[in-house]
């Protein structure tokens, strides 16, 4: 099983929630390990509030807001060197929509191939931009009835623009043409409020688009949407999204219940197939994703106590408290994995058999909240609190 990494042009590049290959792993070297608040180098404040993580493409960091109670939707440009914007637009006037107290109205995560910057605002529609700002086509995909709101960020495969509309009433996920906004395909999901990313990956010759839903994982062709296999989940809610560990994916969801593996490939429903292994939880894992590092697959929940497992076997190895409250996704790079809490405090593990903290780095803004994953970046990293948008270190800085 590989990722299907598709157009991803420099290494330092980030180009859609949780990485090039959508797994979290950076292939930046010399992110900074240790820092506090005299390591940064640039802080741009931003208008609103959002928690959607930077995405970035040549020096140049995409991000989404909301301001007005969410009556207005914006997209930013950031030029990566010293946090000027570049660019604003108003994507979106209208009536908010509910949202949980923890979402906000601008939280999924931009999306760009270096041709093409796409972001997704719920019922604010789905809008896609040049890079210079130029508005490119806007798509209204429906009302997304859920008193929690939307997250789920888009992707980009081929000439594809893929989204995934998951809500109380009429889920679905859709591939829409990435230079006109028509729609290509549109599958029905028998699903639930949610907030899942699907990731791409190869698969014995076969690219599959695999989403983490409700009721369980589901992979389609993204070519054509169809649906190519189903393995059904054993509990449900939030949905995290699917993490690759080795050559098999695996799946958490926010209500407890067990973690579990599926191998790829399959056909029709596989649960009594291709589940490679499944370990009993306890605790709910509603937002933030699994890293996988070698043999080892960690996991956070959002009171901050991670678990680590064997990725081969399921097996837990260690269970401990890392942080406060959290509510993002780690990031990996050279071994590490980098956790940051909602107070913007980040703590670097080093996975194995055993707990083993690297670090513990503060920004000193704990008045802020920090929901937004963080970002590795050319040698340095991007943090964004719902406000304000941090450069850690500089390019030449190493650790």
């Amino acid at each position: 099983m590989g990722i299907a990494a598709g157009k991803l042009g420099a290494e330092s590049n980030w180009p859609r929630w949780r990485g090039p290959q959508g797994n979290g792993h950076a292939a930046a070297q010399n992110v900074p390990v240790r820092w506090d608040a005299s390591g940064v180098s640039w802080k741009t404040p931003l208008k609103g509030i959002g928690q959607s993580s930077p995405v970035v493409w040549n020096g140049r960091i995409f991000l989404t807001s909301a301001v007005d109670g969410g009556r207005t939707r914006l997209v930013f440009c950031i030029d990566a060197r010293d946090g000027k914007v570049l660019w604003e637009r108003t994507a979106w006037t209208g009536e908010p929509e509910p949202i949980h107290q923890m979402n906000s109205w601008a939280s999924a995560s931009c999306v760009t191939d270096g041709e093409v910057v796409v972001a997704f605002f719920g019922r604010g529609g789905l809008h896609a931009f040049r890079l210079d700002g130029k508005v490119l086509w806007e798509r209204d995909l429906g009302s997304f009835e859920c008193p929690w709101g939307t997250a789920a960020c888009p992707v980009i495969v081929g000439d594809l623009v893929i989204q995934n509309g998951d809500a109380d009433k009429d889920a679905f996920v859709m591939g829409l043409n990435k230079q006109t906004g028509e729609t290509v395909w549109k599958t029905p999901r028998d699903d639930f409020r949610g907030w899942s990313t699907p990731i791409v990956i190869e698969s014995a010759g076969r690219t599959e688009l695999v989403l983490n839903g409700h009721t369980g994982v589901t992979a389609y062709d993204p070519s054509s949407g169809k649906k190519l296999w189903f393995c059904k989940s054993f509990n449900g809610r939030g949905e995290p999204t699917v993490t690759p560990a080795g050559n098999l994916l695996c799946a958490v969801n926010g209500l407890s219940g067990d973690i579990y593996a599926v191998r790829p490939g399959g056909e029709g429903d596989v649960t009594k197939t291709h589940m490679a292994w499944h370990t009993p939880r306890r605790g709910g894992r509603d937002t933030p994703s699994p890293i996988a590092i070698d043999r080892y697959i960690v996991v956070v929940d959002m009171k901050g106590i991670a678990t680590c497992y064997d990725a081969e076997s399921g097996a837990e190895l260690w269970k401990d408290r890392i942080c406060d409250a959290i509510a993002s996704s780690p990031f990996a790079v050279d071994g590490l994995a980098y956790f940051q809490d909602e107070k913007g405090e980040t703590v670097v593990l080093k996975p194995g058999p055993a707990l083993d903290v690297v670090a513990r780095n503060s920004l000193g803004a704990d008045k802020e909240i920090f929901r937004a994953s963080p970002v590795p970046l050319d040698g340095r990293l991007l943090s964004r609190s719902q406000t304000t948008l941090y450069c850690i270190g500089s390019a030449q800085s190493g650790r």
